[in-house]
């Protein structure tokens, strides 16, 4: 008794995640421990090059942007991980803005036919670059598509649709015995960009006064060696929007020169981003190339740190859990109101509501909720990984980690785009992430309800909780 109550509510968690994995947990000093650490994995990796090879608009910030060359190839990143009662877990990476829903519940149906996997051991995740291609329903209204570009569009869609699941088989055929390790670094380019005005940051800093609003300038690690020791893999994250270009050539921005930066001073691994909760935070200043590096490089060197200093093997143990949770909506468009939007000075705005009329004419009605994606995964009692979808803001990440422990490594963008996912505090002080905007999502309503944030964290509860 004496040592469960020096346990934190964290590690109370994490002892309930652990017993259903069937590892050995010491509460002696409040800790858990594995058995075996170094053999009872298995890993494959995949990739494969996604940019474009026709003239598909760039993705984000709601105009037309043509293409004009290269700056450095987009990637599909796939990642295998067998336990050692042969339980699977895959995670995606790409250089996508998003994932639509409809290009997810596609690969959802592929990867199952094809591989007998379902929803709760495939994480698609996206780095939210604005430097990547449009898809066929992301941000559905928010572009002056022609038709030329829908089919470009559509064939760029089904093409990279295919690849990513190509990835996972291929990944899936390489398992072999691996050693997972964890380890978190930081890395404090990310602001808050709610709080802080792009022209005062630079001016706040050169005095060095605090900037405004919280953060996560966390850098969570998971790296795989294989049986001989070699560094194969590393997988990282940070909290941060990929925009800090908005140029006309492909590329990874931050992310993606961070990513080759690490393969370039090693050899043969595949390093892997996550945007981990960054909805709320943009690297500024921004908008030249020389400070896109410059992030990269940043994140890279705090990643090396990791590699560098001591890590935590990863023990026994495979659990993937998945939910959908039904988001309400604060109030669903009447026809009365799409029919005022329809003539809005905003091209969005307008072509948004022209669209929902037509399926209102068409016979349709709205859904008051939308399915969010929520994954929970654990890997031995060293590593808790949830999955959001949409752009879920940093609350959700700082609450997770204290709720849960440090061990707790949130991804905020996997498998569908959804829209901005606002806190209860970002919620009730509105703004671009909590007011109404879900328009330029394609929602049929402007807002979500003010309950969002107890509806995620009460199934990501309820998923932890499951052995």
């Amino acid at each position: 008794m004496g040592g469960e109550a020096r346990m934190t509510n964290g590690e109370r968690w994490w002892a309930v995640c652990a017993a259903g994995c069937g590892v050995l947990l010491s509460t002696a000093f409040g800790l858990v421990t594995a058995q075996g650490a170094e053999t009872v994995w298995k890993a494959g990796l995949a990739r494969a090059v996604m940019t474009p090879e026709t003239p598909v608009w760039l993705a984000g910030y709601g105009h037309k942007r043509e293409p004009t060359g290269t700056l450095h190839d987009l990637w599909v990143k796939t990642l295998a991980l067998e336990d050692d009662q042969g339980r699977r877990a895959v995670l995606v990476t790409t250089d996508h803005m998003g994932i639509p829903k409809g290009m997810y519940e596609s690969m959802c149906q592929k990867v199952h036919d094809r591989f007998g996997l379902d929803r709760s051991q495939v994480m698609f995740t996206f780095t939210h670059n604005h430097c990547g291609p449009r898809l066929r329903g992301d941000l559905v209204d928010y572009y002056p598509i022609d038709e030329q570009q829908t089919q470009l569009v559509d064939q760029y869609t089904d093409h990279v649709d295919e690849l990513i699941v190509q990835t996972v088989g291929e990944a899936l055929s390489r398992l072999a015995p691996a050693r997972l390790s964890t380890g978190q670094g930081t890395c404090a380019f990310a602001v808050n960009r709610r709080e802080n005005t792009e022209e005062e940051v630079p001016r706040l800093r050169a005095e060095g006064k605090p900037l405004k609003g919280v953060v996560d300038h966390a850098v969570p690690v998971l790296t795989v060696h294989d049986q001989e020791g070699q560094l194969t893999a590393v997988l990282f994250g940070y909290a941060c929007h990929p925009t800090t270009l908005a140029s006309l050539e492909w590329c990874g921005d931050y992310p993606g020169f961070a990513q080759l930066e690490l393969e370039q001073d090693h050899p043969g691994v595949t390093a892997m981003f996550v945007n981990t909760c960054g909805a709320d935070a943009n690297p500024i200043p921004r908008r030249q190339l020389a400070l896109c590096a410059r992030y990269g490089h940043l994140l890279a060197a705090s990643v090396e740190e990791v590699l560098g200093g001591p890590l935590t093997p990863v023990g026994a143990g495979l659990c993937t859990k998945f939910e959908f949770v039904e988001l309400a909506y604060e109030k669903v468009m009447t026809r009365e109101e799409l029919e005022q939007c329809a003539t809005s000075e905003s091209e969005i705005h307008a072509r948004w509501a022209r669209r929902l009329l037509a399926k209102l004419d068409a016979g349709e009605t709205f859904a008051a909720t939308y399915p969010y994606p929520v994954h929970v995964w654990r890997l031995g009692p060293e590593l808790l990984f949830i999955g959001l979808g949409g752009e879920a803001v940093v609350d959700y990440a700082l609450r997770f980690r204290s709720e849960f422990g440090p061990r707790a490594w949130t991804c905020g963008y996997a498998d569908d785009l959804v829209a901005y996912i606002p806190s209860r505090r970002v919620w009730q002080e509105g703004g671009y992430e909590g007011g109404p905007h879900l328009d330029e999502y394609g929602h049929p309503a402007l807002r979500w309800a003010g309950d969002v944030e107890a509806r995620v964290v009460s199934t990501v509860r309820r998923l932890v909780a499951q052995p």
